[in-house]
């Protein structure tokens, strides 16, 4: 039996927010914001002033272990796309993307499509955990992305 690459090692996940892009937006290029709201529970710190602006920045994150990732930005549009490959520090990313999609409805409400694709991952060490990664685990994180969204 051979795996369908497309479907089974890409996750993806959405929901209407109720808030403007812009604000959605924030929260996701901006790092330091991203521990409040990430539902894999796995990201503890980042620096301020990474503010991601484009395709080719890199912005440093610190996992709950304590390790260091450097997250490269590999897709970019303000507002309404990003996207990062993470590696070790000095390492090529082992090939597992995060996507964030925004899609605005109206002036306050947005449509946010969460995408986890690992169909390049090469890194055996990581399979479980890209395996374990679920839309439902996609789902906590859009979810605590509301939540601090919508009470601004």
């Amino acid at each position: 039996m051979t795996d369908n690459i497309d479907s089974s090692r890409t996750v993806t996940a959405s929901r209407d927010i109720a808030a403007a892009s812009a604000q959605v937006f924030e929260l996701i290029a901006d790092p330091a914001q991203q521990p409040r709201w990430d539902g894999n529970e796995n990201l503890a710190t980042a620096a301020a002033d990474q503010r991601v602006r484009a395709v080719g920045d890199v912005f440093v994150m610190t996992l709950t272990t304590g390790a260091d990732r450097h997250n490269h930005i590999v897709e970019f549009e303000e507002g309404r796309r990003i996207a990062w490959l993470p590696s070790e520090p000095g390492q090529q990313p082992p090939g597992h993307l995060w996507r964030w999609e925004l899609d605005p409805i109206d002036e306050n409400h947005t449509r946010v499509t969460h995408t986890y694709d690992w169909s390049q991952l090469a890194d055996e060490k990581r399979l479980v955990r890209a395996r374990a990664t679920t839309p439902d685990k996609l789902q906590a994180s859009l979810d605590r992305l509301a939540e601090v969204a919508e009470g601004h």
